[in-house]
């Protein structure tokens, strides 16, 4: 039952002296006629009031106790919609008698003073409706169960009514039901009371109880209006809930809230665009400029960091993503502030994410540590920025569209490779394409300064080797390959190798020397000894020396010892075996001397390289125990 204070908002009276007619005498039902005998058209304007009258003074709240407590489409559907059609039947009686000027005053004053009560009755029920079934109106039921392409009319929903509202099927959900029911006794109403012309006390009733349910729905999904110097003395982790809350508010309300409320005020108001698109804006309004607008508001006074960045492309994706719903829910020309004010969050947010990239680039330039990783193995700075860049290549939509009109360095300062791509010159790379590749540029001559630091210029190559191996690894297992194609990587994977064989060629070119390149020729005893004691000496050399680097990538690391021992094992044991034998047969009894290593201790060495532990500065022994020893490590 309503309670009174409702009463107040919606029941006032068109007119001061509607009171006075309320009961109306039998002299003023049956106004007296000049003419004695009466036309069709005059009966038939009579029955349709005096049926009007009948029902619309029997749910007339001023003069019924039961019609104050009882709502008319809950307690008997059937007579609601008798109701209605009375409503109706009398706006046509009241028109034919204002075109008919044999009519007289009195009767036109009655059927208005009866229209009067009838609106009055029709506001508490359309009241009535709206708040008691707000759990049932809420958005994500609305939008659940409509779509505003398909919309009924009020006659078609009411055919084939029982007298009582009928209790929900098995068929749909009860909230769905009953969702429907009320939608339609909506409407039915506003149709009603909008061609009587009481659109305005319709419209007050619904735009009052929508919006709150809105800006309430707005506010639960923990979105407020913050001020500019709040944001800018929020420390970051309570800014990242807030953009959290956010990002869960613009899914779900697009999705539910003003899709449901957009599909609810279409429905209710199907029989007037201006109606309709006043309500919804009025309701809708505040809410999604309050939504729509936190981005822009959070980018201009917040503090900007590179690592900040995936929050910002997280909201540009938030909007971008849901541009199409955007548009289609607010539609209209008075809800266009909205939509701008979605483009301009774009428009910040991008901005935002080239100063990002540009800080990004700039602490990569001006990074001037000098310390040097043991063993040449990743830098921090390799991980770090691979690590920013490979989450930045799952954003590789929206980045193109923020980079669309970015302008690179010219090509002068750019290695030739860095502009292959899979286009044409008639159809330029992709503008992200050139972002991300010079990016990963300035990190890479940040390294080769960094890797002019070690002395040994043997190490020098196995950190560059490390280095960009993991830039490789990073695109190869990322969106970055989509974005810098197949084309990049193989060229980077080769300069890998390059740096590779440098290495192997600085390190282990004399022991490869050492070895003859005929294994199985004969020499003599004198001979063999010499290629023995040369061995021994450069592979103790390189390994005890060189044996500390590091190969962070396993792949890496196996192709390195793969590639040095096909060199040098297969020629070293056919060595062996040809001479080994003769040395000691001959009775060198210092053969020990020069035969330190069996081809399996050379295998054994070389597999244990490249764990930063190889060498250690010791020689390495050929003793069973250690090569025992070192095959466990290598199988490890």
């Amino acid at each position: 039952m309503p309670r009174k204070g409702m009463r107040s908002l919606c029941f006032h009276s068109k007119t001061p002296s509607y009171s006075a007619s309320r009961h109306p005498s039998p002299s003023s039902r049956h106004p007296s006629v000049s003419t004695p005998r009466r036309s069709f058209s005059d009966t038939m304007i009579e029955q349709s009031i005096d049926a009007a009258a009948s029902l619309i003074m029997k749910w007339d709240p001023e003069s019924s106790a039961y019609a104050k407590v009882t709502s008319i489409f809950y307690e008997s559907k059937r007579e609601a919609i008798q109701f209605i059609k009375c409503v109706n039947d009398l706006q046509k009686a009241m028109h034919a008698l204002v075109s008919d000027n044999s009519s007289t005053s009195e009767r036109l004053v009655y059927a208005q003073n009866l229209m009067q009560i009838a609106m009055k009755r029709l506001q508490k029920e359309f009241y009535q409706i709206l708040s008691m079934n707000r759990a049932h109106l809420d958005p994500e039921s609305v939008s659940a169960r409509s779509s505003r392409a398909s919309t009924r009319s009020s006659t078609s929903d009411y055919e084939d009514v029982d007298d009582d509202v009928r209790p929900p099927g098995d068929s749909i959900e009860e909230v769905e039901e009953v969702s429907s029911i009320a939608m339609t006794d909506l409407r039915s109403i506003a149709e009603c009371m909008i061609s009587s012309g009481y659109a305005k006390e319709c419209v007050s009733i619904y735009k009052i109880i929508r919006k709150s349910i809105v800006d309430e729905g707005i506010y639960r999904l923990g979105v407020e209006k913050l001020s500019s110097s709040q944001i800018s003395k929020m420390d970051w982790e309570l800014l990242d809930m807030r953009i959290k809350a956010w990002l869960d508010a613009v899914k779900i309300s697009l999705k539910t809230l003003f899709n449901g409320e957009r599909i609810l005020c279409d429905h209710v108001f199907a029989s007037s665009d201006s109606i309709r698109e006043s309500c919804f804006t009025d309701i809708s309004k505040d809410g999604a400029t309050l939504l729509f607008g936190f981005p822009e508001v959070l980018v201009a006074k917040s503090k900007k960091s590179p690592e900040k960045i995936f929050r910002v492309l997280d909201m540009y994706t938030a909007i971008a993503e849901n541009w199409p719903e955007i548009e289609s829910i607010f539609s209209f020309e008075s809800t266009a502030t909205v939509r701008s004010q979605a483009i301009n969050s774009l428009i910040r947010l991008s901005e935002s994410v080239r100063t990002m990239l540009s800080d990004f680039e700039s602490t990569l330039q001006k990074d001037s540590s000098k310390s040097l990783v043991l063993g040449g193995g990743v830098h921090p700075l390799t991980l770090n920025a691979m690590n920013y860049l490979s989450i930045l290549g799952d954003y590789s939509n929206v980045l193109g569209d923020i980079f669309a009109d970015w302008n690179p360095p010219p090509k002068s300062s750019l290695p030739e490779f860095y502009f292959d791509s899979p286009q044409t010159d008639e159809s330029p790379a992709p503008e992200i394409f050139m972002r991300i590749a010079w990016l990963i540029l300035v990190l890479l001559c940040k390294l080769d300064g960094r890797a002019e630091h070690y002395k040994d210029v043997c190490l020098s190559y196995i950190f560059l080797a490390n280095n960009l191996q993991h830039v490789v690894s990073k695109v190869r297992t990322s969106n970055l390959l989509y974005l810098l194609g197949e084309e990049w990587l193989a060229k980077h994977e080769a300069k890998v190798r390059q740096f590779a064989a440098n290495y192997e060629r600085f390190v282990w070119g004399k022991v490869i020397a050492s070895l003859p390149e005929n294994p199985t020729a004969e020499v003599s005893p004198a001979e063999a000894k010499e290629v023995f004691r040369k061995f021994s000496l450069s592979f103790d050399e390189a390994y005890r020396k060189k044996g500390s680097f590091i190969v962070s990538d396993p792949k890496l690391r196996d192709e390195m010892k793969m590639s040095i021992a096909r060199k040098i094992v297969p020629v070293y044991q056919e060595f062996y075996k040809k001479n080994r034998q003769q040395l000691t047969g001959s009775g060198e009894r210092n053969a020990r001397l020069y035969v330190r290593f069996s081809p399996e201790d050379v295998g054994n060495y070389i597999s244990d390289l490249f764990f930063g532990t190889a060498g250690s500065g010791s020689r390495p022994s050929s003793s069973s125990s250690s090569s025992h020893r070192l095959r466990e490590r290598s199988t490890a």
